[in-house]
């Protein structure tokens, strides 16, 4: 299993912070408060097609809803596989951490 990229995983652990909440509009919000990167839609659905291709996250339509013209929400969880590479790439950044000394603890001390 390849690593995860840092957009990927970012959107994975926002996915898992929206748990049955997890749709377009509110994955884009959480990524932008987690990131403080702006995401258009475009891309956003790019990356979540992608990541469905790779079997980590799972769809589901929801019920129609009228602020959508009747149309459904399509809800984003997790699979088995998301989870294992959130679990592999946890395990990459602490190994590379790991004995790390003498680099300043927040960018007011540089």
């Amino acid at each position: 299993m390849k690593y995860l990229t840092l957009n990927e995983e970012a959107l994975l652990l926002a996915i898992w912070k929206l748990k049955d909440d997890a749709y377009p509009v509110t994955i884009r919000d959480e990524f932008m408060k987690m990131t403080g990167k702006n995401v258009v839609y475009g891309a956003l659905y790019n990356s979540l097609d992608y990541l469905l291709k790779k079997g980590m996250v799972e769809s589901r339509k929801g019920d129609p809803t009228p602020e959508k013209g009747g149309k459904r929400k399509v809800f984003f969880s997790l699979s088995g596989e998301g989870i294992k590479a959130l679990h592999k790439t946890r395990e990459l950044h602490t190994s590379i951490w790991k004995d790390i000394e003498g680099l300043p603890s927040t960018m007011d001390e540089v």
